[in-house]
């Protein structure tokens, strides 16, 4: 008799972190589609969708606890990310943080180039991250927007064709679900 694999430690570490969420009043924060809890656990869930590693995931759960570039109301400051740390792990809370912390007006435009910068808008240091982090900012910023798309016909509206733009600039970083979803939901 074989042994069964051991279960996968992604449903308590979600559901910790859910309990951080609420805990930080993330289902106190309007946010379009409902709270902010609710669209945090959705670009989880688009993120599982496409297959996207377990630290990811989390990080998309909490992808917006020190704010971003788009969305100023933070759950944390950044001086407490080994408080994130603690419920997500280090991974995902590094994640998180380059999520945050990215000047997007600064970073987007070479995020796929290789020797393209990420500009920390809490610090103003830039930095030229490896492979990975790259995928997983492109993946991350997919997943957030195309929520906020499928939710609000009016942000899709206006800031569909942008999205499209910058998602086909981000095309070589982005996961073959992604892209697809990217065309499926922002295409004309």
């Amino acid at each position: 008799m074989s042994a069964s694999p051991a279960p996968s430690p992604l449903p308590a570490a979600c559901d910790r972190a859910v309990a951080h969420l609420r805990a930080l009043g993330a289902a106190e924060i309007a946010h379009p589609g409902g709270t902010l809890l609710a669209h945090l656990q959705r670009v989880a869930e688009q993120l599982a969708a496409w297959g996207a590693r377990p630290a990811l995931r989390l990080a998309g759960l909490c992808h917006a606890c020190y704010g971003t570039d788009g969305f100023p109301a933070a759950l944390l400051p950044p001086d407490r990310r080994t408080d994130l740390a603690a419920v997500i792990g280090t991974e995902a809370e590094a994640i998180v943080y380059l999520y945050g912390s990215c000047d997007r007006k600064a970073t987007y435009p070479t995020l796929a180039d290789p020797d393209g910068a990420v500009h920390d808008r809490f610090t103003g240091a830039a930095g030229v991250p490896g492979p990975r982090p790259r995928r997983d900012l492109a993946e991350l910023t997919a997943a957030n927007e195309l929520d906020l798309a499928r939710v609000d016909p009016s942000f899709r509206e206006q800031w569909g064709p942008g999205l499209l733009t910058l998602l086909t600039r981000l095309r070589p970083l982005l996961s073959r679900p992604a892209w697809s979803a990217c065309h499926t939901v922002l295409a004309p």
